[in-house]
């Protein structure tokens, strides 16, 4: 295409698009200018304010990505994002979620939680409704006072309290070298690890039932 037909297709480009934009891409490009010419090292060095400006004119011009060429169009899209953070950031400043709870309700929760120790949140909070404070229930389990209770045994302990009279029952399958399969049962005391009952059978019929087996197992042992 000849360098004349060229220019006339810019041109007529100028004439058809608006004020507006022609004077924001002159902002767009002076602007990078004025950036290389500061700059003056192989790095740009751009401030807070130049990163600001990119961010208004992504959203005020429809053109800008064709005009920034200093940096990519998906980095002037990030600095919008984080513009857009710090704005709402600064914005909610000063929220520390819900109002507070007066110390008068604070002490009217631990006054009725320790008179009532049976007492949980659901019910201090029906009464405190009756009386017209208006607190929700997570606040008043937040501020009852908490009575202390006594440690459970651990799983170690109860097995050292009762293990005289724990009883370990086992029921498995034994291959012969005629390959016939005998059933064997097994009861064990945990104390000694004392063999008290053992139940051997080929047949496994309803008179060797072998809860009928452990339990007399059980009463010998």
């Amino acid at each position: 295409m000849p360098p004349i037909l060229l220019s006339l297709l810019h041109s007529l480009q100028f004439i058809v698009r608006s004020r507006a934009s022609l004077h924001l891409e002159i902002i767009a490009l002076r602007h990078q200018l004025a950036v290389v010419h500061r700059s003056r090292r192989p790095r740009l060095r751009l401030t807070s304010a130049d990163r600001a400006l990119w961010a208004c004119l992504s959203q005020a011009w429809d053109g800008w990505r064709s005009a920034v060429i200093i940096v990519k169009p998906e980095t002037v899209i990030t600095w919008h994002r984080r513009g857009f953070r710090l704005f709402w950031r600064w914005k909610s400043r000063g929220r520390n979620g819900r109002p507070g709870v007066s110390p008068d309700v604070r002490a009217l929760i631990r006054e009725l939680s320790t008179t009532n120790p049976l007492w949980g949140a659901p019910r201090i909070h029906g009464e405190l409704q009756k009386l017209g404070v208006s607190v929700s229930q997570s606040t008043v389990a937040k501020y009852m006072r908490r009575h202390p209770r006594p440690p459970s045994q651990t799983w170690r302990t109860f097995l050292a309290n009762h293990a005289s009279q724990i009883r370990a029952v086992d029921l498995f399958v034994v291959p012969t070298v005629t390959f016939r399969m005998l059933f064997v049962l097994v009861i064990l005391a945990h104390e000694r690890r004392r063999i008290v009952h053992v139940a051997v059978t080929d047949h496994p019929t309803a008179a060797w039932n072998p809860e009928r087996t452990i339990m007399q197992g059980l009463i010998r042992g």
